[in-house]
C-alpha cells in the first residue's frame, strides 16, 4: 500500500509539474522581413487573450505561453502570421510585406514608428538607396531621393564640403546644417580645415555600414531634439545582426573619374591675336605693338612665340582623370541570445584636380545580447582613418584651377623637365612638386546601451554615446615653391574634439480595450563637448628632405586654445491612436546650453501634431480605388545653438606689448544672447490608390526663424567691431509633392518610379532698424530673398564704339559707360526656388536598372573670376574663348565689349558675370546582373552580382561656367564661383558576393 501511494504521489507530482511547465514555458525568437532584417515593434499576441509583447529594436521577443496556445504576429505593412506553440521553445518568423498597406517603419527621436501612423513629415532612405554610389560622402548619396532636401558638394575636390538644406535656409549667422545622429549619438560636424577651404567632417562614414537614413523635416518630428533641430535632423542607423546563421557580404568596385565639364580657353594663336588687338586699342598702334610684343617675349620665357613654339593647355594640366576604388566586407548573424554585425571598408579616391587624393579605412562592430527576458544590452563601435592630400583653396594663386589664367604661349616646363618658374602667375606645378598639405582625420564613435523591460508595457533605456574627432594637418612648402623666400616653411596643427552624451528615458506602450494605443516617452539627456587646438610654424630648413617642425631653425608662430560646451535636456513625447485611425502626438523638450547668457540659457521647444486616416472610415474602407488616405497637420518649435562656444561672453586675449605680457578685449559681451528659434507649421496629405500602386504625399509648410543670431557692427569708438545679438526674422514657405508608382509588377518584370518636387520661397522679414546689410555681391534686405545678389545691371555693348554699358537704375533705365554712376539692384538669388528628383527602378529576370535625375531651377551663380578670365583682354590673363566675339567695328552687335588692354571696359562687378544655374542632371545610374540561383548554389554562394554605376553622367544646363553646382570654397560669398573645380563624373564596375 505504501509503495502504491508513493507511485500515485510521483505520478501526480509529474503531472502537476508538466501542467506547471505548460503554463509557464517561455518562447523566444526573432521576427525578420524577407531580406533577413529584424523588425522592431512587431506585436506578438497570444490569440484570444490580452497577453502579449513586442519585438525589440533587433526583432527579438520572449513570451510565456502554455502548450496548445497560438501566437499571432502582426505588424503594420506586413501580413499577419499565426503559429501554434506546440512543443518548440524557439519560434522565428519571417513576415511578408502586405502590398495593401504602407509598410515603412521610420526611426524618430528615441524610438521608432510606423509610417502609417506617423503624424510628422519624415523621409526615409534605405541601404538600397545609398549603396553602390561611388562617392566618398554619404550626404551625396541622398541627392534627389527626398522631397525638400537639397544636397550639393561645394566643388569637385575629394574632401570638399557638402551643403544640405532641408526646406531652405533657416539661419543667417548660426549654422544651417542639420543635426546628424548616428545610432543615437549626435555627431561632431565642425569644419576644422586650416587651409582656407572647408572639409566635410562626415567623410569619415562609410555607406556600407548604413541600414537607413531618416530625415526629420518638420518641427513636430525634430522638436524632440529641441535645441539642435532647427535645420532638420538626419538620423543614421547602422546595420545589425539577426537571429540566423552567419553570412558574409562582399562588395568591390573600381571606377574612373573625369570632370563633368571643361571650358574653352584661348590657344596660342587666339591669345596673340586678341591681345595684340587689345594693346592697339588701349595704347595705340605705335606704342601698343612694341609693348605687347615685349610682354609676349617675357611670358614665353625665351621660346619662339612668333612661330607658336609653345601652345600650353593649362586646363589639361590642372585637371586629370582620377579613380575611385571601394571595397567592403561584412559579417552578420546570431542566435536568440546574441546578434552581431562586423564590417570593414576601404576607399581610395584620386580626384580630378591634380594633387588631390583621399584614402579611408572603416571598421564597425555592432553587438546586442539578451541576458534574459527582461534585460538586454549592446554596443555599437566604429573607427575610421581618413587621409587627404589637399590642394590650396580657390582664392590662392597656387591652386591648380587658377592655372587657366596662364597664357597659352607660356611653357609649363623647362627643357630639363622641371616646372617653369618664370610664368605670369606662380606656376602651380612648382607647388605640386615642392610642397604638400596633408590632413589625417581619425574618428572613433561608440554607443553602449541597456534596456530593461519592467513589464510588457514599460521599459527603461540607458545609452551612453561617444564621438572623438581627431585631426592633424601637416603642410610643408619647399624653397623652390612659389612665394617661398626662406629655406622652407612647415606648418603643423592638431585638433581634438570629443563629445559624449548620456541619455536615459522610459517608454510606456500599451493598447487599452483594443482601441486606445498609447505610447509615452520621457527622459533626460546630457551632452558635453571639449575641443583642444594647437599649431606651430617653423622656417629655415637644412634641405627639403627635412620637412617636420623639429628640423626648423626658427619657430615663427604658434597658438593653442581650448573650449567646451554642454547641453542639459529634458524631453517627453506622447503618441495616441484611437481605433487605429485618429492619431495624436505631442512632444516637448527643455534645453539648456552653456553657449548663451546665464539667465537665458534654457529654452522650451514644444510640438503638437494630429492625423486622420480617412481610408479607415466606413465610407472609404471598402473602396477599390482608394487604398490609403491620411490627413495630418503639425506645429512645433525648434532651436539653433550652432554658434561659438563663448559667443555670449566678453572675452580677453593675451597679447605682447613692447615684449611685455598683457591682455586686451577681443569680444563684446551680450548676456542676453539666447536661442535662435524656428516655428514651423506643416499640413500634409498622404495617399494611396489601386492597392497602393500609386502613392505619395503632398505637404505645405511655413517656417519662421526668429531671434536670428548674427554679428551686428558696432561703432569704432566701442573698441569692438561687432557684437553677437538676436536680431531679425526669416521665413521659408513652400510645398512638396511626392509620387510613387508601381508601373509594372509581374513574376519576371518590375518597374517602380519615385518622383518628388518641392518649391521654397525664402524671405528676410525683419532686420535691425530695417537697415540693409551688404556683404560683397549680396545683400540682406527686408522683403527680399536671403543673400540676394546686389549688383549693377550690365546693359551690353554700344554698337557705335564698343563701350560697355550699364543701366543707371536697373533694366529699362538710361545707360552709362561709367559703372560708378550705376546703382546696384537686386538681380538674382543663390538659392533655388524648385528642386526635384526622379528615380526609376527596373528588375527583369536577374537584370536590375536604377537611375536618378535631379533638377534645380531659380538660382544664379556669380562668377567672381569673370573680371579676369572673361574681360575682353583687359589684363594678360588667358581668356575664355567667347571673348573672341568682341566688338571690332561700328555696327557690331555683341555682348563682349571692345578689347582694350588696361581699359577696364566692362570689367566692373556687374550682372555681366551673373548667370542662372538651372540644370537637370543624371545623378546616378546602376545596371546590374545577378547570376541565377542554380549556378550560385553550385558555387556555394547565396548571391553573385556584377554591376555598373555612373555618377553625373549627363548634365543639361545653359550655364557656361564649369558646373552649375560648383561654388567657391574660399569664403567669397554664397553662390559665388571663383576658379572652382567642376563636379566629378565617375563610371565604376563592381561585384557583390554573399555567402
Amino acid at each position: 500500500m505504501k509503495k502504491k501511494l508513493q507511485f500515485i504521489f510521483v505520478l501526480l507530482f509529474s503531472f502537476a509539474t508538466q501542467v506547471g511547465f505548460s503554463q509557464a514555458r517561455e518562447i523566444t525568437g526573432t521576427v525578420n522581413d524577407t531580406d533577413g532584417l529584424p523588425l522592431p515593434g512587431v506585436n506578438v499576441i497570444i490569440q484570444n487573450t490580452n497577453r502579449g509583447t513586442q519585438t525589440d529594436f533587433d526583432g527579438n521577443y520572449s513570451i510565456d505561453v502554455s502548450e496548445g496556445e497560438v501566437l499571432l504576429f502582426s505588424y503594420v505593412g506586413y501580413t499577419t502570421e499565426t503559429v501554434p506553440v506546440g512543443t518548440q521553445n524557439t519560434i522565428n518568423i519571417t513576415l511578408q510585406e502586405d502590398a495593401a498597406q504602407l509598410d515603412e517603419v521610420v526611426v524618430v527621436g528615441y524610438g521608432t514608428q510606423s509610417k502609417r501612423n506617423l503624424t510628422d513629415n519624415v523621409a526615409k532612405l534605405t541601404a538600397e538607396d545609398i549603396e553602390e554610389v561611388p562617392v566618398p560622402s554619404i550626404q551625396s548619396t541622398i541627392a534627389g531621393k527626398a522631397a525638400g532636401v537639397q544636397i550639393s558638394a561645394t566643388n569637385g575636390k575629394v574632401e570638399g564640403g557638402v551643403n544640405i538644406r532641408i526646406r531652405g535656409i533657416a539661419s543667417i549667422g548660426a549654422g544651417s546644417e542639420p543635426l546628424y545622429v548616428l545610432d543615437g549619438v549626435p555627431l561632431i560636424n565642425n569644419n576644422e580645415s586650416n587651409n582656407g577651404s572647408p572639409t566635410n567632417p562626415l567623410l569619415t562614414l562609410s555607406a556600407n555600414e548604413i541600414q537607413s537614413i531618416d530625415i526629420l523635416k518638420d518641427a513636430s518630428a525634430a522638436a524632440v531634439y529641441g535645441s539642435r533641430g532647427a535645420n532638420g535632423v538626419v538620423i543614421i542607423t547602422t546595420k545589425k545582426g539577426a537571429n540566423k546563421p552567419a553570412s558574409f557580404s562582399m562588395n568591390y568596385s573600381y571606377g574612373i573619374s573625369e570632370p563633368t565639364n571643361t571650358r574653352e580657353w584661348l590657344n596660342a594663336d587666339e591669345y596673340i591675336e586678341l591681345f595684340t588687338e587689345a594693346a592697339i586699342n588701349g595704347l595705340g598702334e605705335d606704342e601698343g605693338i612694341p609693348y605687347i610684343e615685349g610682354i609676349f617675349d617675357y611670358i614665353s620665357d625665351g621660346t619662339d612665340w612668333r612661330n607658336r613654339e609653345v601652345d600650353t593647355d593649362w586646363q589639361d594640366l590642372a585637371l586629370q582623370d582620377g579613380h575611385v576604388q571601394d571595397a567592403s566586407l561584412s559579417m552578420s548573424g546570431g542566435n536568440e541570445k546574441t546578434t552581431y554585425f562586423f564590417s570593414g571598408a576601404y576607399n581610395d579616391t584620386e580626384g580630378i584636380v591634380r594633387g588631390n587624393e583621399l584614402e579611408r579605412i572603416n571598421g564597425r562592430v555592432n553587438v546586442t545580447h539578451n541576458f534574459n527576458e527582461k534585460f538586454r544590452a549592446g554596443m555599437n563601435m566604429s573607427f575610421s582613418r581618413t587621409e587627404i592630400d589637399r590642394i590650396a583653396n580657390d582664392n590662392a594663386f597656387v591652386t591648380p584651377l587658377q592655372a587657366i589664367a596662364q597664357p597659352a604661349i607660356s611653357p609649363a616646363y623647362l627643357e630639363d623637365g622641371d616646372p617653369n618658374p618664370n610664368t605670369l602667375y606662380p606656376n602651380f606645378l612648382l607647388q605640386d612638386k615642392h610642397a604638400f598639405y596633408n590632413t589625417v582625420i581619425r574618428r572613433l564613435t561608440g554607443r553602449g546601451f541597456g534596456e530593461y523591460q519592467f513589464f510588457d508595457f514599460l521599459r527603461f533605456n540607458s545609452d551612453f554615446g561617444y564621438d572623438l574627432y581627431y585631426q592633424t594637418e601637416d603642410n610643408y612648402v619647399g624653397r623652390l615653391a612659389p612665394f617661398q623666400s626662406t629655406n622652407g616653411e612647415a606648418y603643423a596643427s592638431s585638433v581634438g574634439t570629443e563629445s559624449y552624451v548620456s541619455s536615459n528615458y522610459f517608454t510606456f506602450s500599451k493598447v487599452f480595450n483594443d482601441i486606445h494605443d498609447v505610447e509615452v516617452v520621457a527622459g533626460m539627456e546630457y551632452n558635453q563637448s571639449n575641443r583642444r587646438f594647437q599649431d606651430v610654424t617653423g622656417i629655415q630648413f637644412p634641405t627639403d628632405d627635412f620637412q617636420t617642425i623639429n628640423s626648423a631653425a626658427e619657430i615663427t608662430g604658434g597658438s593653442g586654445e581650448e573650449s567646451a560646451n554642454s547641453f542639459l535636456s529634458y524631453f517627453g513625447r506622447l503618441q495616441y491612436s484611437l481605433f487605429d485611425k485618429y492619431l495624436f502626438k505631442a512632444s516637448v523638450r527643455r534645453d539648456g546650453s552653456s553657449r548663451f547668457g546665464e539667465d537665458v540659457r534654457y529654452g522650451t521647444f514644444p510640438a503638437v501634431s494630429a492625423g486622420w486616416i480617412i481610408s479607415e472610415e466606413d465610407f472609404l474602407s471598402s473602396s477599390n480605388a482608394i487604398s490609403f488616405l491620411k490627413l495630418r497637420a503639425s506645429y512645433g518649435e525648434t532651436g539653433n545653438a550652432n554658434i561659438g562656444d563663448y559667443a555670449a561672453l566678453g572675452l580677453f586675449s593675451g597679447i605682447s606689448y613692447n615684449q611685455r605680457p598683457g591682455i586686451a578685449p577681443v569680444q563684446a559681451a551680450n548676456p542676453l544672447l539666447t536661442w535662435e528659434s524656428v516655428k514651423q507649421t506643416d499640413i500634409g496629405l498622404e495617399y494611396g490608390f489601386l492597392n497602393n500602386r500609386i502613392s505619395g504625399e503632398i505637404d505645405y509648410y511655413i517656417k519662421e526663424s526668429d531671434g536670428l543670431i548674427f554679428d551686428q557692427p558696432l561703432p569704432g569708438t566701442s573698441g569692438q567691431s561687432s557684437i553677437t545679438r538676436n536680431i531679425g526674422l526669416l521665413e521659408n514657405e513652400g510645398f512638396e509633392f511626392v509620387l510613387n508608382t508601381t508601373n509594372i509588377e509581374t513574376n519576371n518584370l518590375s518597374w517602380k518610379t519615385n518622383f518628388n518636387i518641392s518649391k521654397n520661397n525664402n524671405e528676410v522679414k525683419e532686420l535691425p532698424d530695417g537697415a540693409d546689410v551688404i556683404i560683397g555681391e549680396t545683400i540682406l534686405r527686408e522683403g527680399e530673398p536671403l543673400s540676394a545678389f546686389y549688383l549693377i545691371e550690365y546693359a551690353g555693348v554700344d554698337p557705335d564704339n564698343g563701350d560697355a554699358l550699364y543701366y543707371v537704375d536697373g533694366v529699362g533705365s538710361e545707360t552709362t559707360t561709367d559703372p560708378n554712376e550705376a546703382n546696384r539692384v537686386i538681380a538674382g538669388k543663390p538659392y533655388a526656388d524648385w528642386i526635384a528628383g526622379l528615380t526609376n527602378t527596373v528588375n527583369y529576370s536577374g537584370i536590375d536598372l536604377s537611375f536618378t535625375f535631379i533638377g534645380e531651377w531659380g538660382a544664379s551663380i556669380y562668377n567672381g573670376g569673370g573680371i579676369y578670365q572673361s574681360a575682353n583682354a583687359d589684363y594678360f590673363d588667358n581668356q575664355s574663348r567667347d571673348q573672341l566675339d568682341r566688338w571690332q567695328e561700328p555696327g557690331d552687335i555683341t555682348d563682349v565689349p571692345q578689347a582694350r588692354l588696361f581699359g577696364g571696359n566692362g570689367t566692373a562687378t556687374s550682372t555681366r558675370y551673373l548667370q542662372e544655374s538651372d540644370f537637370i542632371r543624371l545623378r546616378n545610374l546602376t545596371l546590374g546582373y545577378t547570376i541565377p540561383k542554380d549556378f550560385t548554389d553550385q558555387m556555394g554562394l547565396e548571391k553573385f552580382r556584377v554591376y555598373f554605376t555612373g555618377i553625373n553622367l549627363l548634365t543639361i544646363t545653359d550655364y557656361d561656367g564649369y558646373d552649375p553646382e560648383s561654388t567657391s570654397d574660399a569664403g567669397q560669398g554664397v553662390g559665388v564661383s571663383f576658379y572652382s573645380a567642376p563636379a566629378v563624373k565617375t563610371m565604376s564596375l563592381g561585384v557583390n558576393i554573399n555567402f
